[in-house]
């Protein structure tokens, strides 16, 4: 059994890819446009017509994890709260360059810094609004 979340990016799901491939090394695994779909999408009393080249779904791989993704209704306003993604590293250096990565546009709400239970941790929103923390386990902790 597996959990993955699934994040509606409102319209920008494919600049969304792109941003996390250069900041974490994400790697598209799977794109499927509305186009693709054997049914045509319909406009409904809750959404609004989509563009067929909007993203239907999408595979996202970083590192073991899978993220999948979507454009959902391209109202262009995505809504991201209640949760946050935690992305474990192996050190420092690497720690730092993944968060400003991540914060490049965004929004740090703890800066990187050693804590009581790591040696490097740190929040921040990055600009589609997702919450992030990135953290270093403590030596010997596993």
């Amino acid at each position: 059994m597996q959990i993955q979340p699934y994040l509606f990016f409102e319209g920008r799901c494919e600049e969304a890819a792109e941003f996390y491939r250069d900041a974490i090394g994400a790697e598209v695994k799977m794109l499927m446009r509305y186009k693709d779909s054997p049914e045509p999408h319909q406009k409904s009393d809750s959404c609004a017509p989509i563009s067929p080249e909007k993203v239907m779904h999408m595979r996202l791989q970083i590192g073991k994890a899978v993220i999948l993704a979507s454009d959902g209704y391209c109202s262009g306003k995505p809504n991201f709260q209640g949760f946050t993604l935690s992305l474990t590293v192996a050190n420092e250096a690497e720690a730092g360059r993944l968060f400003n990565a991540l914060a490049a546009g965004g929004k740090v709400h703890m800066p990187l810094a050693k804590t009581f239970f790591s040696p490097s941790f740190g929040m921040l929103a990055d600009r589609f609004g997702v919450s992030w923390m990135v953290y270093v386990e403590p030596r010997g902790q596993a």
